[in-house]
């Protein structure tokens, strides 16, 4: 389990899928569950994979990762860009970055901005916003950009940064592990699932479009009509300088983190009760978390149709939506062993038990 989890989580981060653009991780989904349940996507892009009978459950991971659009391209060459996803300008300056074009290449280059030199010495400390940087391809003019590159405006950007093991065993450091432990852990979990019977309809899913305003959950709620949504993630930690180390709700190593608030989604309480209810039974490590920002999936499944009894389990990362983030390995096995025992308790009885109000 634990070395197809590397390898999976090495294909999934290094991936090139920034939002509306998810073809890559699409692909990858595709490739590890055709064998595995039946096959689907709605009209925005998410992907689905069904197997069983039952009340359907669905486990769900969104596909995209912050990322750029190609916004202009300047006469002598150089593209200027606009953000899809939050991104905090601190950690954009002499990042490597990579464009995807329209024919299939991937064209290397790096952000940067006017250098501090010829800048005024009371400017030089001043974070630069987003519309004063650009990428340099190594262009020597739009025509080479468009004509030789291949580029044109609106093309995807992604961070590049390799898949890296740590000097401390199991931690690992990539791009995109918001979302990548997500969907390498729907995939996994689906695997594993497979194996044995599970009294429900499990809906595997890899959404679209969660980084802009999570537009994808939108139309795969209304595509799939889930009873119940597992949502898996990749949150921020909070045990670095800075936090307190007593209140810290998301240690690496502490375990799946099992989310029961955020400002776009109250879980279900009966659901979150479940939930560590089975991790206590299952000698699952799990830390509880109430957020006091951020959103998720969940946030758009909740409220879909008559409403979608809905949790989130995450996998602790430090410095998401940089390139460069930090996972514990054990985390992500507790939050597949989790997902897999959660969904095998998932009967028709406890499904209707978490929305019989009257």
């Amino acid at each position: 389990m634990q070395s197809k989890a590397v390898s999976l989580l090495q294909e999934l981060t290094e991936a090139h899928s920034v939002p509306g653009h998810e073809d890559e991780v699409r692909a990858i989904f595709v490739d590890e569950l055709e064998r595995y349940g039946e096959l689907s996507t709605d009209n925005c892009g998410s992907v689905f994979c069904e197997r069983g009978e039952g009340p359907r459950v669905m486990v769900a991971g969104h596909m995209d990762e912050v990322g750029f659009l190609v916004q202009n391209i300047t006469t002598d060459g150089f593209l200027q860009f606009v953000a899809v996803g939050g991104w905090w300008e601190h950690s954009l300056l002499s990042q490597r970055v990579e464009i995807r074009t329209r024919r299939g290449d991937k064209i290397l280059g790096v952000v940067a901005s006017r250098p501090p030199h010829f800048l005024p010495a009371a400017q030089r400390s001043n974070v630069i916003p987003l519309d004063q940087m650009f990428i340099d391809v190594g262009a020597s003019s739009r025509d080479e950009a468009e004509r030789v590159m291949g580029i044109h405006l609106g093309d995807p950007i992604a961070p590049v940064s390799a898949f890296t093991p740590m000097a401390r065993e199991d931690f690992y450091m990539a791009k995109a592990f918001d979302n990548r432990v997500g969907m390498a852990a729907v995939i996994q979990s689906g695997q594993m699932l497979s194996e044995s019977i599970h009294p429900n309809r499990l809906i595997l899913a890899g959404t679209v479009m969660e980084e802009v305003g999570l537009r994808g959950a939108k139309t795969a709620a209304h595509a799939m009509k889930p009873d119940v949504a597992i949502v898996l993630e990749g949150p921020p930690a909070d045990d670095t300088p800075g936090f307190s180390r007593a209140d810290s709700q998301g240690r690496l190593g502490g375990g799946v983190q099992i989310r029961l608030f955020d400002p776009t989604a109250i879980t279900n309480p009966r659901l979150a009760a479940l939930a560590i209810q089975v991790a206590k039974e299952e000698g699952i490590a799990h830390q509880v978390t109430v957020r006091r920002s951020g959103g998720t999936d969940a946030g758009s499944f909740h409220q879909a149709g008559s409403g979608i009894p809905s949790i989130v389990l995450g996998v602790p990362a430090r410095y998401i939506h940089s390139h460069n983030s930090m996972i514990d390995l054990n985390d992500y096995l507790a939050m597949v062993a989790l997902t897999t025992a959660l969904v095998r308790r998932l009967d028709q009885a406890h499904v209707d038990a978490l929305t019989t109000y009257l």
